[in-house]
């Protein structure tokens, strides 16, 4: 038995495609998502940036790894439908938590999210990995933009720091520059969207997402899960988030302990 919210057809995109819509997935989180995004900004944690840029106008925020501290987030992970879906979707027996993630492009922010892959920038390898990407206002043209198929590319995409612009790690042959999807003439998936909708795509799914040049806030959540086949692997360099201390070892199930189950099948 799947979650109502999925489809058979859903799952085939899904594992085709690498990216599918899931309407209204934390439609009864919204405004526990919002007082999530709001305690965050409020109180942001290390990683948080405001991704100023020369040239760039408004403000770009982006935080991640606070689920543990911010109660509202926790309530979202244990509570919503996200873990079940996420399971139907990556054809898992079991999810684990990854990390959450806020995106807040304030009204007249210029700059894009950079296209960019999540995998290269985590320490986790596996088909089995799902991010849900959730507008908490109204979303047009500041949508989410994903390329369908990029997960099944041969190779990976190089990852870079969105200000600078630089590789994250030294390249020596593993990646491909990052494309300009829209130039290339690939299949670029977007939908317009409602809060609490939700886009589901896979960590090697190529994504960005336009700047956000209307007169109202674009607030986003995202949540990064992990499924049976998941496994650390180490990249050349120091990744992000870097979870310093966690001792993990190649081929090993990221840690129960810091990466809690939350769906048993």
């Amino acid at each position: 038995m799947t979650h109502p919210l999925v489809t058979q057809d859903m799952i085939d995109t899904y594992q085709r495609d690498g990216v599918v819509l899931i309407r209204r997935l934390f439609a009864d989180y919204v405004e526990t998502l919002r007082d999530g995004v709001a305690a965050n900004m409020a109180e942001p944690g290390p990683y948080a940036s405001d991704n100023k840029k020369q040239g760039e106008t408004g403000l770009f925020f982006d935080d991640y790894c606070n689920w543990t501290r911010v109660e509202q987030f926790q309530d979202v992970i244990h509570n919503s439908p996200a873990a079940e879906v996420a399971a139907d979707l990556m054809q898992s027996q079991t999810v684990q938590m990854f990390h959450d993630h806020v995106l807040v492009k304030e009204p007249g922010t210029s700059m894009a999210t950079p296209w960019h892959q999540d995998g290269p920038y985590y320490f986790v390898e596996g088909q089995q990995t799902i991010s849900f990407w959730s507008p908490l206002d109204p979303v047009t043209k500041a949508t989410l933009r994903c390329v369908a198929g990029s997960h099944k590319w041969e190779k990976e995409v190089l990852p870079t720091r969105w200000v600078s612009e630089e590789g994250f790690f030294p390249d020596e042959g593993q990646y491909i520059p990052v494309p300009d999807p829209d130039a290339e003439g690939m299949r670029v998936v977007e939908f317009e969207m409602q809060p609490g909708d939700a886009v589901a795509f896979n960590y090697h799914t190529l994504h960005g997402a336009r700047g956000n040049h209307s007169d109202s806030r674009r607030r986003a959540f995202s949540l990064r899960l992990v499924g049976d086949d998941a496994r650390y692997v180490e990249r050349p360099g120091r990744t992000s988030p870097p979870f310093p201390g966690h001792d993990m070892v190649p081929g090993q199930r990221l840690r129960e302990d810091w990466f809690p189950m939350v769906w048993p099948r």
